[in-house]
């Protein structure tokens, strides 16, 4: 090899390098994530305040982040024209916190007051700061709707939390709430029954006769029905799982939340939430023993 011959070989090798050191320089770097930062005693602090702003129907009550997002039946809505705004003689609320994600869902029912209601409300929380609210409202005309009977199942109801030795891990809890809605598009999907375990549907109650032998595996409408855009909310410590999600569509189906309790990896309550879009044709309703009105 001749003299010039392998300056010409050093030289392009150098080029090559310098060429390969300067792409990796000026790679684009991706910027992490920013995950919500938070503690169970801010979540439950954030799930209490949006309680008593309900009940006073002041929302300057909760601590909101610089930047909020407010959706009311999955629908963009504002902080100053929500029903977080009017004040609600609040019967009954239960709330579930999520450590990982940072979220809460918050059950309220009102029986009184002139309109009856049962909402599901999610906080997203970071830093103690609300970040964005996201209720579920229904009412009369809404899907087997009675908030007498959700007040009188829900409130008799068990929903401590289990003993360490009868709670499940969040996957599982997920795998859990997953099967039961899979069930409505796959009827041979395995869903962990549990027994007794009851299912109130806006009002309709499945164990309306306390049969301690109960289940609800009680019957899933026919045909295909893909429950879609799942979102969880997962309390361990309390054995609960919340889905929101919507039936068919992703963008028009209806408004869904599913609660479900599980004790010793067995399904035991199942609580559900579903917004009717059209007000022109109003969905079954129960009465007030939890019955479907006929």
């Amino acid at each position: 090899m001749t003299r010039r011959l392998l300056l010409v070989l050093l030289a392009s090798v150098c080029l090559a390098l310098a060429v390969a050191s300067g792409a990796r320089a000026q790679a684009p770097t991706s910027t992490p994530q920013a995950f919500p930062v938070c503690t169970r005693p801010e979540l439950q602090a954030a799930a209490d305040s949006y309680v008593a702003a309900q009940k006073a129907g002041d929302v300057s009550k909760m601590a909101f982040a610089d930047k909020t997002t407010f959706l009311e039946n999955m629908a963009a809505s504002d902080k100053g024209t929500g029903l977080w705004n009017t004040p609600l003689p609040i019967a009954l609320s239960r709330s579930f916190l999520d450590t990982t994600r940072c979220k809460t869902f918050t059950e309220i029912v009102v029986t009184e007051g002139g309109h009856p209601y049962a909402i599901g409300t999610r906080l997203y929380v970071d830093r103690g700061k609300v970040t964005r609210v996201d209720s579920l409202v229904t009412d009369k005309g809404d899907w087997l709707f009675n908030a007498t009977a959700y007040l009188k199942y829900s409130s008799a109801e068990d929903w401590s939390a289990p003993k360490p030795e009868a709670r499940v891990s969040a996957q599982e809890l997920i795998n859990a709430a997953n099967a039961y809605l899979d069930l409505f598009s796959d009827k041979f999907v395995s869903v962990p029954w549990g027994r007794p375990c009851a299912r109130l549907e806006g009002g309709l109650y499945s164990n309306r006769k306390k049969d301690p032998d109960a289940t609800c595996e009680v019957g899933i409408p026919a045909g295909v029905l893909y429950i879609v855009n799942r979102d969880y909310i997962v309390d361990t410590e309390q054995g609960v799982i919340n889905v929101f999600c919507r039936f068919g569509n992703s963008t028009t189906g209806m408004p869904d939340s599913h609660t479900f309790r599980l004790v010793n990896g067995k399904l035991t309550n199942v609580h559900t939430l579903s917004v009717n879009m059209n007000p022109n044709a109003p969905s079954p309703q129960s009465d007030d023993d939890g019955g479907i009105v006929r």
